[in-house]
């Protein structure tokens, strides 16, 4: 078991997590409310990671991240090391391609919530960012939890846009599912089966606990 992968997968899970915690609630409140014709050119935007092949993606990404671009000469500049290839690297790949696990279930709880509650803060004064927080969010708490849980779970298990963003540096870019790739390839299938078993059981429980989370007029775990 290479439990220096497994590590480093959680730890670029739990980062990618809290960023798009932030990033993901004023962007799905925007899109959920947001009456603009253009929001749905957004909303596709940030959708397309789920219809995008991962090395189609994670090509895009590397070539926005290398030292020959704007943004990769301009953080080679600032630290005095390469973006692509590297732990930061592949963090903001990450938030990349885990957005639409954050946003779209925040975005579809957002506008579950009664619109009079709505109006009734706007009446009461309370600025749109003072309503997101204090009336929106109290009410989408299944919703928040379910995209933390999606994108956690999405981050743990990608492969293509991760080979392609941050290669495969052991203790630096070399996650669970690049070990497991390494593992067949060296014919380790014993250690590959153990591994992917570890994946396999966390991914049913993530699969049990969004769907718990989801319940509603009832406890999330009912008895029998």
């Amino acid at each position: 078991m290479d439990w220096q992968a497994i590590a480093l997968s959680v730890r670029l899970a739990l980062a990618t997590t809290a960023i798009l915690l932030v990033v993901g609630v004023p962007l799905a409140a925007w899109l959920a409310f947001s009456r603009r014709r253009w929001t749905v050119v957004v909303e596709a935007i940030v959708a397309l990671p789920l219809v995008l092949p991962p090395t189609v993606l994670g090509f895009y990404l590397l070539v926005a991240l290398g030292d020959r671009s704007p943004v990769g000469r301009w953080w080679s500049e600032l630290t005095g090391s390469p973006l692509a290839f590297t732990f930061n690297g592949l963090l903001l790949a990450s938030v990349v391609y885990s957005l639409p696990f954050a946003v779209q279930p925040l975005m579809t709880s957002f506008a579950g919530v009664d619109r009079r509650l709505l109006e009734a803060s706007a009446v009461l004064g309370r600025t749109t960012a003072g309503t997101v927080l204090r009336v929106v969010l109290p009410l989408s708490r299944p919703g928040v939890a379910t995209a933390a849980v999606l994108t956690f779970a999405h981050t743990i298990g990608e492969f293509g846009v991760v080979l392609m963003v941050g290669g495969n540096i052991p203790g630096e870019t070399r996650t669970v599912a690049i070990a497991i790739y390494d593992s067949v390839q060296a014919f380790e299938y014993a250690a590959a089966g153990r591994t992917s078993l570890v994946l396999l059981l966390f991914s049913l429980v993530v699969l049990v606990s969004t769907y718990a989370l989801q319940r509603k007029g009832g406890p999330a775990w009912p008895r029998p």
